[in-house]
């Protein structure tokens, strides 16, 4: 009998899943990741705390790896946990509320063969209403604040677009890349860890990009609660000192000192401020890991500022952040990033 032709080798792909709490959809995301088609799938579970009673069952099925010790080390650190566990050339890091489409993994890269993209992020939809979007790429401002782009809108599949930021819940980076970038800051614990990476990429010359007919459905709720607003109040102003280049933090100082009224005023009216004033605290008490961290940020920059800078926006524009006098805010910013962004 004629020997059967064998498959080519498929790309590898570890699809990196925190396991926290007692997460309703995680079992269906194991699943639907180990359905993809035209990758090897390999899913590293991350046991961030979970209470979930399928975590046993979804441990022992094929291609499923389990690592971690129970405690929520945060998504920065269980993420870069997870790659460290993985096995795979390209890393994907998936929402363990995310429901992937069979074939978006490999859509993601193919992508990623274009070797001037860094990260590729799949359009991430509202798993109760998938004709709406979640993101279709993240927004950052020119002052740090990062949203989801595109929340609630309708989105037709297309070709990839170029996005300022990548949504951490799902999007795909070739390994190399990723150890390029040493993963994330552990010290981030959750939020805005994925805009620094984003444009951590764009500052090394490769470009981020969101590709519509990569689908997950997500289950997402905004959650406003005193916590998250203190971890992303602190983490906005860690990833701007260290991201950013000193010029652009000169020019830019009047507006963020603006911003820092503003967001005071915003967190006393709806009764964080304790929280926002502990996120001051905890900067000054890590102020050497934030030194340490601006000098290697600064001294791994392959692009200059005001060419990576153009993907950022000056406005604010999401129904999920409305600080006071948001339109005002706009106007003034628009028109002095116009005056000031040259001399970046």
């Amino acid at each position: 009998m004629p020997e059967q032709p064998q498959p080519p080798d498929l790309p590898r792909v570890s699809a990196v899943v925190l396991a926290w709490r007692s997460e309703p959809l995680l079992r269906r995301c194991v699943e639907a990741l180990l359905s993809s088609v035209k990758v090897d799938v390999e899913v590293v579970l991350v046991d961030n705390g979970c209470t979930n009673p399928d975590l046993p069952y979804l441990a022992g099925l094929p291609g499923v790896v389990v690592t971690g010790s129970g405690e929520n080390i945060g998504f920065s650190a269980g993420c870069n946990a997870g790659v460290a566990a993985s096995s795979g050339e390209y890393v994907a890091l998936v929402n363990g509320d995310a429901i992937v489409e069979p074939t978006a993994l490999a859509r993601l890269v193919e992508v990623l063969g274009d070797q001037s993209v860094g990260l590729a992020a799949g359009a991430v939809r509202l798993a109760d209403e998938p004709e709406l979007l979640n993101s279709r790429g993240n927004e950052i401002h020119v002052l740090g604040v990062s949203w989801v782009g595109g929340f609630r809108e309708r989105e037709t599949r297309g070709e990839p677009t170029e996005t300022a930021g990548a949504m951490g819940a799902f999007v795909v980076a070739r390994r190399a890349h990723w150890e390029r970038l040493g993963g994330f800051d552990d010290h981030y614990f959750a939020y805005v860890e994925d805009a620094e990476i984003s444009l951590r990429t764009w500052r090394l010359g490769q470009r981020v990009v969101n590709v519509p007919d990569a689908v997950a459905l997500h289950g997402y709720e905004f959650s406003k609660v005193s916590f998250k607003f203190y971890l992303i109040e602190r983490n906005r102003l860690m990833f701007v000192t260290t991201v950013w280049g000193g010029r652009a933090l000169t020019l830019l100082a009047p507006p963020l000192l603006a911003l820092e009224l503003v967001m005071i005023l915003l967190a006393a009216k709806e009764g964080w401020l304790r929280d926002k004033l502990r996120g001051y605290g905890w900067l000054w008490r890590h102020r050497a890991h934030l030194r340490a961290r601006r000098r290697a940020l600064q001294a791994e920059r392959v692009t200059p500022d005001r060419e990576w800078m153009r993907v950022l926006t000056d406005r604010f524009d999401t129904p999920l952040i409305n600080p006071p006098g948001v339109g005002l805010l706009n106007t003034l910013m628009a028109a002095y990033w116009r005056l000031v962004r040259r001399w970046v």
